[in-house]
């Protein structure tokens, strides 16, 4: 493959990037852009041999697409700090030629969740692009539920990237309370509008797709667990949304 540049965005990540840069090691550069951490994260990214740049914090998006443009190389590899790429997945990035047909790649993420990696469901595969020719591909400037816009052809890689999140079942719920906000914010900016009706409907259509249609029952306790969240953070996003459209 071309000249590859992996793009880590991080703050307080001191437990978690080691195992990450480790993943890393077949890639050209590595570069952490780091937004105020306290747990020495810059330091042990470039005792590693990372580049680093600190910076403030932009939005995850925006963060995203800072950090892609400091790269060095324009194929980039996009990865969060709990986040590694599997042997599998990492043979298949260095199997891409050197001109490839395509501008971007999507692989599977395989989430692990109450100590346990799901299979089916919201939690697998989770096609996540994250590796693409930046000349043709960019970040959007979504504050939560960033995603990769591009202008070309997507590719499939073989290979899982493995999200090994360490936070607990309570700072779970926490960070999903935060993201439904954001994601009210993000959508009535944007010009839509909640009703009843998707308040009350969307929650038990998302568990018959996921829990039911992809078998995340076959994921135990965890994936009901999992699914049950998910329909939770939904109808919690639209019902910020009513009450911001009422005025409360």
């Amino acid at each position: 493959m071309r000249p590859l540049s992996a793009v880590i965005i991080a703050r307080d990540a001191a437990t978690q990037l080691p195992e990450c840069l480790a993943s890393l090691s077949f890639c050209d550069e590595v570069l952490v852009v780091d937004s105020g951490s306290t747990d020495g994260t810059p330091e042990l990214a470039r005792r590693t041999g990372a580049r680093v740049i600190e910076t403030h914090w932009r939005g995850f998006g925006p963060q995203k697409q800072f950090a892609l443009e400091q790269a060095a190389h324009h194929w980039v590899l996009c990865v969060d700090a709990d986040e590694r790429v599997t042997p599998e997945l990492a043979r298949a990035i260095a199997a891409v030629p050197p001109a490839p047909g395509f501008t971007a790649y999507r692989f599977a993420r395989r989430n692990r969740f109450m100590g346990r990696y799901l299979r089916h469901g919201e939690g697998y595969p989770d096609w996540s692009l994250r590796l693409f020719d930046r000349r043709h591909a960019r970040w959007s400037a979504d504050a939560v539920h960033e995603r990769v816009l591009t202008e070309g052809p997507v590719g499939t890689l073989a290979g899982d990237l493995l999200h090994d999140s360490a936070e607990s079942l309570e700072r779970y719920l926490e960070k999903q309370n935060r993201y439904s906000t954001l994601a009210a914010q993000a959508a009535l900016a944007a010009g839509r509008r909640a009703s009843a009706a998707r308040l009350l409907f969307s929650p038990p259509a998302r568990f018959v797709k996921f829990y039911v249609l992809r078998a995340g029952f076959l994921d135990g306790l965890p994936g009901l667990v999992h699914i049950l969240i998910g329909c939770w953070a939904g109808f919690a996003k639209y019902a910020k949304m009513l009450a911001a459209q009422s005025g409360r």
